[in-house]
């Protein structure tokens, strides 16, 4: 299987000073989501497990429902990039083949735009009646442990990680990947793959919250995203209708809330959780 990273060499100028080096990097990788012999998507992404990235990726776009839908993968490596060939049962199957002969449609109809767009800002899954609780501590807990669990980040400061933070158990699983959907997806399908249910944690980024990572939370069934960068206006928006608790700039004891307050416990609820 290919490498996550690489070690390379450099030139370095620091403190107005040249001298030669050599740094870890990440790899990216052309990698093909495909089904029953048809390419769905090619993702730039880091090559790394692989078999969390199909099932994820599976399920957090639709394609199938659950874990018994996918009945057969394997992971081919082409010249230039990998290729995962994804077998589903029989109807999933041919839902598929039914789905993309309509978005085909015919060239020029002026639809395939707008039925793309409809496609992107499709409303997330209702997540408002997950009850799970975190307080401050479990926050600033989460946030400590994605950081001390991110092995190729730490060799490269290039990647981005996604984890699964459970109340009373700690971070249970983290992803990376140089995208921060890609890393959600590698998440989303090793906890398919452990029979973990979404609704019994909250997911943990690295990044921005962006509409995306939203929408792929809910499919999932959490119903809390916490990440270390701030949401965007679209975001907060979706995770409001979806009734999804959004926290954003956690860094440190800080972090700022923008949707769901009240799974968060404060003050002296906190104190006495």
């Amino acid at each position: 299987m290919a490498e996550t990273s690489r070690r390379v060499p450099e030139i370095i100028f620091r403190n107005r000073a040249i001298s030669e080096g050599h740094r870890t990097v990440a790899e990216e990788a052309a990698i093909a989501l495909s089904y029953g012999g048809s390419t769905e998507a090619v993702m730039m992404a880091t090559p790394g497990d692989l078999e969390d990235f199909a099932i994820g990726f599976s399920l957090s776009e639709g394609i199938v429902e659950n874990l018994a839908e996918v009945t057969e993968m394997e992971v081919l490596e082409t010249f230039g990039g990998i290729d995962l060939q994804i077998s589903l049962t029989d109807d999933v199957d041919r839902a598929l083949r039914v789905r993309r002969r309509a978005k085909a449609g015919p060239v020029g109809c002026g639809l395939c735009g707008v039925e793309s767009i409809e496609e992107a800002l499709k409303p997330a899954a209702d997540v408002s009646k997950v009850s799970i609780h975190l307080t401050a501590g479990d926050i600033s807990d989460a946030m400590q442990s994605l950081s001390a669990n991110q092995p190729l980040n730490a060799e490269t400061r290039a990647v981005h990680a996604a984890g699964f933070y459970m109340p009373g158990k700690g971070m249970i699983a983290v992803r990376e990947d140089v995208g921060r959907h890609n890393a959600l997806d590698k998440l989303i399908g090793h906890l398919a793959r452990n029979n973990i249910a979404g609704s019994d944690g909250a997911v943990i980024m690295t990044s921005r919250l962006s509409v995306e990572l939203i929408q792929k939370t809910a499919k999932l069934g959490a119903g809390m995203l916490i990440g270390i960068s701030a949401p965007t206006a679209m975001a907060i928006d979706m995770a409001t209708r979806s009734g999804m608790t959004l926290v954003a700039l956690a860094r440190g004891e800080d972090y700022e809330i923008f949707t769901g307050f009240d799974r968060i416990k404060l003050g002296t609820d906190a104190d006495a959780a």
